[in-house]
This record gives C-alpha cells, structure tokens and sequence, in this order.
C-alpha cells in the first residue's frame, strides 16, 4: 500500500483503539517528499503525554517498477523463481517449518497457471470453431486478450502482487537486490540522524516482506553504530525465512545472527497462528541456522493470539479474509492483552520498557530447518 493508505488505516485503528482501551490518540498532519513521508502521533496514557514522529520508509516504488514486466517476462518469472525454490531445497525446507504460508506462496503460481491454461482452453474452442488459419490466429489473439483480462483484474487476484513480491527478493539468489541498496543507505542516514536527536526511542517497524528489509536496515545501522542504546525492532507478521532459506542470503542471514548477539537491541516478534500469510511463532534466527554459540538475546517471540483479542464477529468478518488478517497487526484489537500496536508505537514505554520481563511464548518454533546457514559471502553451506 502507498504511504497514505497506512497513514489512514493508523489514524481509523488507532482512534478504535483508543476507544476500546479509553486513551486518547490524535493525528496532527503529514506531509510527504521521497522517502521523508510522516505524520505526528499525540497519545494521553495513563497520565503521560507523548509526541511521536513516525515516518514512512517508502520502498514500494522500487518493486512496482519490478511489477511492469510485459505477461511473458512475467511467467518466465515465475518458472525461475519457482525453480530457484525447489533446486536449492528452500520449498521443502519452508514447508516443513509451516505448511500454511507455503499454500499461500504457492496461490499465485496456480492462479497465474489456472489463468493461461483457461485462456489456452478458449483459445483453442475459438480457433476450433472458425477453423483454418483465421481460427488459429483468432484462438492466439483471444489467448492473449484473457491473459490481458486477467491482468487488469488482478487488483482481485493479487497473484502479479504476489509472484513480484517473493520473485524481488529472490532476484539474486537471496542475496539483497542491487536496486534497493542505494535506498537502504538513505534509509540508514536517517535512522542514524534520528538517533542523534532528542528522543526517548527509535523503532524501525516491519511488516510482512517489510520484517525482512526492518532487519537489513537494523543490521546496518549497527555496522555503523557501535552504541545504540535508543535502538529498537518490531517485526510483525513476518516471512523472514522465505529469504533467509534461499541460498544467496547470507547477508539477511549475517543481520539475523548479529542482531540476536546485540542486549542492548531490544527486538519483539509478534505473529499468529490464524495469520496463514506468515511464519507463525517462528524464531527467524534459530529456523535459519544462525542462532550464536553464545547467548542469543533476541528476538523475543509473542503470539498476537486472534482467538483471544478478537471478537467472534471480528473473526468471523475475516475468516476468509486472508489479507486483511495479515495486516490485524497494524489494526485495532477487541480484547487487547500485551500487544497494542498503538500503545507499542506512540505510547509513554519504549519497547525495551514494555517488555523488559517477557520470554519468547512456551511454543516457538527454534529446530534449524534453513538448508543454507553460511553467513559469509561464497560460502557454499
């Protein structure tokens, strides 16, 4: 979703929480140029006033410029992508860490399949019908018009969103995309300015696909910060091992390990098991073979638990809903216990604060299941 899209799905969320948990939220403006889109939070919580800046680290140019591949270029996408999952044992590996999200990575390799075999099928009854070299050429022009049609109506289907969204990150085996590391620095000049501000904290949040990049930008900061002690990380929903299992990861792989070694970055996981788009209660750094002979701080893994902090009517407004499940995180909560996104982001406690006192939940996933572990470049393990 563009930055405004998120500006508005806070600013509705966050007054339905602060109704339901009776504290106050206000929005004050926002403004955008590049990178530097923001808007300022004011909360009043249990007798403390806060001011937050949040500011939105815009990427999502960067992979719809990877979205306009003509239809060809895009199954052929999708065949080498699907090919780099299954040779390097990523496919199998993923599987049996969550078969869940492994069905929803799969959603888009048989709709797009589904879609050019239906066309191919009525293709072939036009081109049966009119007969001869007219109906051939009939049967290839209505082919490719369906392909088109579906296409255009993907904004239903979501199966391009998708197959561009997992084939950006596997572009290089894994291995960060050339086009984002230039973005990656700036994002990382601002991180740095920030924390040499007059702040309580600094808390890069990532969501879904955007968890993986989170990491990348914390692990960089602390290449060039030996001290950050106003540092902190929020993955939501995350789908880190997707990348983290392919081969040429040894950089997202290296971030992992180096963050986990770090006590003085406080890092929270939150997912769900009725998130089927994620890797529920799945420590990324020890599922990726990465976890440190020495003790590993981080990350702490929760459970957003929707059976508990939804309502039935909310559950059953999105039990097919599977999108809008995936980003519950970012949304208000019926019945919240100890995750308020809202309280989390623009509340008077940091992070390291909040949860100074809580493990990781009794059922998290830590077995290596990464057929890759290696955290230096051209090592082949």
């Amino acid at each position: 979703m563009p930055p405004r899209r998120y500006r508005e799905l806070y600013r509705v969320e966050g007054k339905k929480q602060a109704e339901i948990s009776g504290y106050n939220l206000s929005i004050k403006g926002s403004t955008g140029q590049n990178e530097r889109y923001h808007w300022t939070v004011n909360t009043q919580i249990e007798g403390a006033q806060t001011d937050t800046r949040i500011e939105f680290l815009l990427w999502n140019d960067i992979v719809f410029d990877s979205m306009r591949n003509s239809i060809p270029k895009t199954y052929w996408l999708l065949l080498k992508t699907l090919w780099l999952y299954v040779s390097s044992g990523a496919l199998g590996a993923l599987r049996r860490l969550r078969p869940a999200p492994i069905l929803a990575a799969m959603y888009p390799v048989v709709v797009l399949l589904g879609q050019i075999a239906f066309s191919a099928m009525l293709g072939k009854m036009l081109g049966g019908i009119v007969g001869g070299a007219v109906g051939f050429a009939s049967g290839v022009g209505l082919f490719y018009l369906m392909l088109v049609l579906f296409r255009r109506l993907d904004k239903h289907f979501f199966a391009y969103y998708l197959l561009h969204d997992f084939a950006f990150w596997a572009q290089d085996n894994g291995a960060m995309p050339q086009v984002l590391e230039c973005r990656v620095d700036k994002f990382c000049d601002r991180i740095c300015e920030a924390l040499d501000s007059d702040v309580d904290e600094v808390l890069i949040v990532g969501h879904s696909s955007g968890a993986h990049l989170a990491v990348v930008l914390v692990g960089e900061v602390l290449r060039r910060r030996a001290d950050a002690p106003k540092l902190a990380l929020l993955t939501l929903g995350q789908a880190i091992p997707v990348t983290s299992f392919l081969p040429g990861a040894w950089d997202l792989r290296r971030d992992l390990q180096q963050i986990s070694m770090r006590k003085d970055i406080n890092w929270l996981d939150v997912s769900a098991p009725g998130d089927g788009a994620c890797f529920a209660l799945s420590d990324p750094v020890a599922v990726s073979g990465v976890a440190p002979l020495t003790q590993q701080f981080g990350p702490t893994v929760i459970s957003a638990a929707f059976s508990q902090t939804l309502s039935a009517d909310t559950q059953r407004g999105t039990r097919w809903k599977f999108f809008r499940r995936h980003i519950q995180y970012l949304c208000a909560f019926d019945f919240p216990v100890e995750y308020d996104y809202f309280k989390i982001t623009a509340g008077p406690a940091t992070l390291k604060a909040r949860f100074a006192y809580r493990s990781s939940t009794a059922s998290v996933l830590t077995k290596v299941h990464s057929p890759h572990t290696s955290v230096e470049v051209g090592d082949g393990r």
